[in-house]
């Protein structure tokens, strides 16, 4: 049995410190600097593949797992179908509660409602950020994201033709810099598509 520790932040900018000093009594650390709206983050998919039985997969706070309830569900699942526990510092602890059975089932129900609270705070912010940006149209002083590049942007251009030419969008990252999400936005802005 090992603890196994999961951290991320949302952004390359973001700094893991806080979460990383919570996990000091894990074994093992897995860490991402991506978006939680996806469970296609590659440290969150290698823990989930290394941990085994009797593991103990610990995580300062829920949210930091996933972002949505569905998401949160399939990856407690999984851990669940490997025979580990989740364990989350920030919510109550159940250790003195000396039936395992009991302690799991009322650490999900805490976690269950965790999931359901996070989930609405998630849509409560983007419901007030749509209201924002809605009065903001309405004044004239909203000017959206700034584009990062102009259609005829020189690396964007090379970053396309590369594209059509038929390199893969990891390649086209490797050679332009252009992220890959950040290029996918503007194959569909400007209508970029392979034949």
């Amino acid at each position: 049995m090992a603890k196994i520790g999961y951290a991320r932040v949302s952004s390359k900018e973001q700094n893991l410190d806080r979460q990383l000093q919570a996990l000091e009594s894990v074994s093992k650390v897995f860490s991402d600097k991506v978006s939680g709206a996806t469970t296609e983050r590659p440290q969150l998919q290698a823990m989930l593949d290394y941990i085994r039985e009797g593991d103990i997969v610990v995580v300062a706070e829920l949210d930091r797992l996933g972002r949505n309830n569905k998401d949160l569900t399939e990856i407690m699942n999984i851990i669940q179908q490997k025979d580990a526990t989740l364990e989350v510092l920030n919510l109550p602890s159940m250790s003195g509660i000396e039936d395992d059975n009991l302690r799991r089932l009322i650490n999900n129900l805490v976690i269950e409602l965790y999931k359901y609270q996070a989930e609405s705070e998630r849509k409560r912010i983007k419901e007030r950020q749509a209201q924002g940006i809605a009065l903001a149209k309405e004044k004239g002083k909203f000017k959206g994201r700034k584009l990062k590049f102009t259609e005829n942007d020189p690396r964007l251009q090379l970053a396309f033709k590369l594209y059509l030419e038929g390199s893969t969008e990891k390649d086209v990252e490797r050679q332009t810099g252009i992220n890959r999400r950040t290029f996918q936005r503007y194959r569909n802005k400007f209508n970029i598509h392979r034949k």
